[in-house]
């Protein structure tokens, strides 16, 4: 069972994502009709570690074999979508693999054409809007040690 819940027209979200960089290029993903950009990943589910969530995902939507380097952000991102307004909990996870899974242009993952995937070229991430908006300037100097961020929008 996914950690969500609903309480009128407010939803809780708890999410994790994954940074997957290669050749200067982030790894971001898309709903075929939305205009903004986001890591790959998806909701942990209950009893579940947020990485092991990370981890799952890139194997369920991509068939990436991935590790979890480290946890550069813990992010609690207030925002309004498909008119409900939204408290999501995201870890952003760096992830490492064995080998490359480069590629250019969009292409679509292993759960079918409802998400768009394309490695971005870090240095034009100002190019395209990605949500959550501080990935923009963070995807560009990712931390070494955890920081916990607050996005209101």
């Amino acid at each position: 069972m996914d950690v969500r819940f609903q309480t009128g027209s407010k939803r809780f979200n708890y999410r994790a994502a994954g940074i997957l960089i290669e050749q200067d290029h982030v790894l971001l993903h898309k709903q075929v009709d939305d205009k903004y950009w986001a890591l790959p990943g998806g909701r942990v589910k209950l009893g579940e570690q947020a990485r092991d969530t990370v981890v799952r995902e890139m194997k369920e939507e991509l068939g990436y074999e991935v590790h979890v380097d480290h946890t550069p952000w813990i992010a609690e991102n207030f925002f309004h979508y498909d008119g409900h307004d939204y408290h999501e909990l995201g870890f952003y996870c760096t992830l490492i693999s064995n080998q490359s899974y480069f590629q250019k242009g969009p292409y679509h993952g292993l759960e079918g054409e409802r998400l768009i995937y394309q490695w971005i070229p870090i240095n034009e991430l100002n190019e395209i809007v990605v949500q959550p908006e501080f990935l923009t300037a963070g995807l560009r100097r990712v931390p070494e040690h955890t920081e916990h961020v607050i996005v209101e929008n």
